[in-house]
């Protein structure tokens, strides 16, 4: 699986961690930006980025993505206005399994406000998601499809 991970400002600090963490992992991933810490960047620009990425990849690949703002909703608003991105906003290892097995989410959106904490739940969330398989249940394969019909 190739993940692809973005931060604007207000998730840069922990996308450092999680590049650091996901690499011990032995995850293969490319960096959309920000390269450097740049108060003035804009999220939109790193959820474009990545989800480009994600849909440009070969389907057997399952790409990902893991984006993060300082409260997830901004990057989640921006990826999914691209059709075939199922961007979700996860706090907790629950919903992360959830939207894996249920929506087949392919981009992660983490809230650094709530999760850039020494507790390092972050890591739970991201495992869950990684290793979560989309269950692929007729229900939720014609959800999806008429998510993407709109």
């Amino acid at each position: 699986m190739k993940l692809f991970i973005g931060a604007d400002h207000g998730g840069f600090y922990l996308k450092e961690k999680i590049e650091a963490y996901i690499s011990k992992q032995g995850y293969e991933w490319g960096d959309v930006g920000d390269a450097e810490l740049d108060p003035g960047d804009d999220f939109p620009q790193f959820a474009q980025m990545a989800a480009l990425k994600v849909l440009g990849e070969p389907e057997p690949d399952d790409p990902r993505a893991i984006l993060i703002c300082t409260g997830g909703q901004g990057m989640a608003m921006a990826a999914n206005r691209f059709k075939g991105i199922r961007a979700a906003v996860i706090w907790d290892s629950f919903e992360a399994h959830e939207c894996r097995n249920d929506n087949n989410a392919n981009i992660l959106c983490l809230p650094a406000r709530v999760l850039d904490t020494k507790d390092e739940s972050w890591k739970d969330i991201i495992d869950t998601f990684l290793k979560t398989p989309f269950a692929g249940a007729t229900r939720y394969v014609r959800r999806n499809a008429e998510l993407d019909a709109f």
